[in-house]
């Protein structure tokens, strides 16, 4: 329950103090940006800290422990599927869209390197499949 009301707090908190104080700090000058910094900062530490007290006050038993770690695996499982499934589709639409470029200048020039073209484009594509079938083995 701490940790959710802790969460609520800090993310209400990072949201509304920067808007905040850059309103309140029109000034497009030096000192004007620099009391929006500090005004900044000083309410993310403050944040860190009350969340920091709520987050480590109370009792911890054995079993809190063990059902924490279980779901801290779980995130951790979760970020690395999302991690290899994410960067492999941008590296293989990277790919595609070289091989696919240079394909169609040379499809335009000589018609029968078709066949090899669309080779390269396929090849590239399966970069994204690759990521993909590593995070299917990630959570599975």
């Amino acid at each position: 329950m701490a940790l959710k009301i802790t969460t609520l707090i800090a993310l209400l908190l990072s949201i509304v103090i920067p808007f905040g104080s850059f309103f309140v700090h029109k000034k497009k000058t030096k000192g004007g940006l620099k009391t929006t910094l500090a005004c900044n900062a000083f309410f993310f530490f403050t944040t860190l800290i009350i969340a920091d007290i709520f987050m480590f006050s109370g009792k911890v038993s054995a079993a809190e422990t063990a059902e924490a770690a279980a779901s801290a695996v779980e995130g951790w499982k979760f970020i690395a599927a999302a991690l290899s499934t994410g960067l492999s589709c941008i590296g293989g639409g990277i790919a595609v869209a070289s091989a696919a470029s240079a394909a169609l200048g040379a499809i335009s020039e000589d018609s029968s390197v078709m066949g090899k073209a669309l080779i390269f484009v396929a090849l590239a594509e399966g970069i994204a499949l690759y990521g993909l079938i590593v995070s299917f083995t990630i959570l599975g």
